[in-house]
C-alpha cells in the first residue's frame, strides 16, 4: 500500500507558494494527485489557466480564489472547483498563512498568461 508519511512528503516552491505533494504518479497513483498548498499572508498570486479540473478545500486561513474573473472569499471548510480551461488566481489578503488541500487528475498542467505551460512537479 503506497503511504506518504508527513516527514517524507516532497515540498516545492513556486511563485511564493509552497506545495507539499502527497499523492502523485511518481508515488504510484494512476488517476489522482493530492497536495497541500500554503499561501503566505499578502500573496497576490499568479493568474494562470488550469488545463484539467482542480478542486480546493480550505483547511486554515482565508483566501480569495478568482475563477474566470469571479472572486470568492473562501474560509476554513469551504471548497471550490475550477473547471478545466478556466483562468484562476489565488490570493491571501489576510495576516496569516492559508493552507489548502488540492486535488487534480493525473496529467494536470497549468498555463501562465504568457502561454508558458507548467507541469508541476508536485503532480508528476
Amino acid at each position: 500500500m503506497p503511504v506518504t508519511r508527513a516527514a517524507e512528503a516532497e515540498t516545492h516552491e513556486m511563485h511564493g507558494t509552497r506545495f507539499t505533494s502527497y499523492i502523485r504518479p511518481g508515488m504510484g497513483s494512476a488517476e489522482l494527485c493530492v497536495w497541500q498548498t500554503q499561501v503566505p499572508a499578502g500573496l497576490k498570486g499568479m493568474p494562470h489557466k488550469v488545463l484539467r479540473e482542480e478542486a480546493f478545500v480550505i483547511i486554515a486561513g482565508v483566501v480569495t480564489l478568482t475563477i474566470d474573473g469571479q472572486p470568492e472569499e473562501l474560509r476554513v471548510g469551504d471548497a471550490a472547483l475550477a473547471p478545466a480551461g478556466s483562468t484562476i488566481n489565488l490570493e491571501n489578503n489576510g495576516t496569516e498563512t492559508a493552507t489548502l488541500l488540492v486535488t487534480v487528475p493525473v496529467g494536470f498542467q497549468g498555463e501562465l498568461l504568457d502561454g508558458t505551460v507548467i507541469n508541476p512537479p508536485w503532480a508528476s
